[in-house]
C-alpha cells in the first residue's frame, strides 16, 4: 500500500499511468490475460506493484483501462467523422467505410506509440467468448458499432438490419486482420504487397468492404 508521502504528484501520476498502460498492453498482447502478471508489468513500467493497485485495484481493471485508452482514441475519431460526414449530405459508401476502418488500421500501424501490441490484443479479445472479453467489447465497442450500423443503413437503404450488422462485423474483422504489420502479404506475393504501406492497406480494405456490403444489399431476399 502506498503511504501518503509515496503518493505521486499530478505529473508523476500522468507519466506513471502511461508507462503502466504501455507495459500492460504489451504483456496482455504477448502473454494473454492469464499469463500477464502485475509483478512483471510493474517491473517493465518501472514502478512498484503498489502503484498499479493504487491506480487500478486489480488486473481486471487494468485490462479494461488498456482497452479504454486505445478504443477511446479510435472511437473518438469515428464519432467525429460520422458527425462531419452527415452534416450536409449523405456520403458515399466508400467515404463512410474509410471513416470507420482507417482509425483501427492506423492505430495498429503506429509503431512509434506501440500500436502493434494493441493490434495483437484486440484480435484476441474480439474473437473470444469469455465473460471478460465480451464485457470490454460490449462496453467499449458496441456503442460505436450501433452508430456505424445505423450510418451504413442511411447510406445503403437496401441493406436489411441483419445484413447491415453482418456487413459491419465483416468489415471490422477485415480491418483487424490487416491492423498488424506481419509481412505475410509480402511473403505470399513475393514482394508485390506491402503491409507497411498504410494508405494502400486502407484503400484496399475500403474497396473490399464496400464490394461485400453492396453484394449483401443486392441479395434477392432483401
Amino acid at each position: 500500500m502506498l503511504t501518503q508521502s509515496d503518493k505521486p504528484t499530478r505529473k508523476q501520476s500522468k507519466d506513471s499511468r502511461a508507462d503502466i498502460l504501455q507495459a500492460a498492453e504489451r504483456a496482455f498482447a504477448d502473454l494473454g490475460f492469464g499469463g500477464a502478471s502485475i509483478r512483471a508489468i510493474a517491473r517493465e513500467a518501472g514502478v512498484n506493484q503498489a502503484m498499479i493497485h493504487y491506480y487500478y485495484q486489480n488486473k481486471d481493471q487494468l485490462f479494461s483501462a488498456v482497452v479504454a485508452r486505445r478504443s477511446g482514441e479510435i472511437n473518438s475519431r469515428r464519432d467525429d467523422a460520422l458527425d462531419a460526414l452527415f452534416n450536409d449530405a449523405i456520403p458515399s459508401l466508400e467515404v463512410l467505410m474509410e471513416a470507420l476502418l482507417r482509425p483501427t488500421i492506423e492505430i495498429g500501424h503506429d509503431d512509434a506509440r506501440g500500436g502493434s501490441a494493441y493490434a495483437r490484443l484486440i484480435v484476441s479479445f474480439n474473437n473470444a467468448a469469455d465473460e471478460r472479453s465480451q464485457r470490454v467489447t460490449e462496453e467499449y465497442y458496441d456503442p460505436i458499432a450501433r452508430r456505424s450500423i445505423a450510418a451504413m443503413k442511411r447510406v445503403m437503404p437496401a441493406l436489411s438490419e441483419a445484413d447491415a450488422v453482418r456487413g459491419y462485423l465483416f468489415s471490422i474483422s477485415l480491418a483487424l486482420s490487416v491492423m498488424a504489420k506481419t509481412g505475410r502479404a509480402a511473403r505470399l506475393s513475393q514482394g508485390l504487397c506491402d503491409d507497411s504501406d498504410t494508405e494502400e492497406i486502407v484503400a484496399n480494405s475500403v474497396a473490399f468492404a464496400c464490394a461485400g456490403i453492396r453484394a449483401l444489399a443486392s441479395k434477392k431476399d432483401n
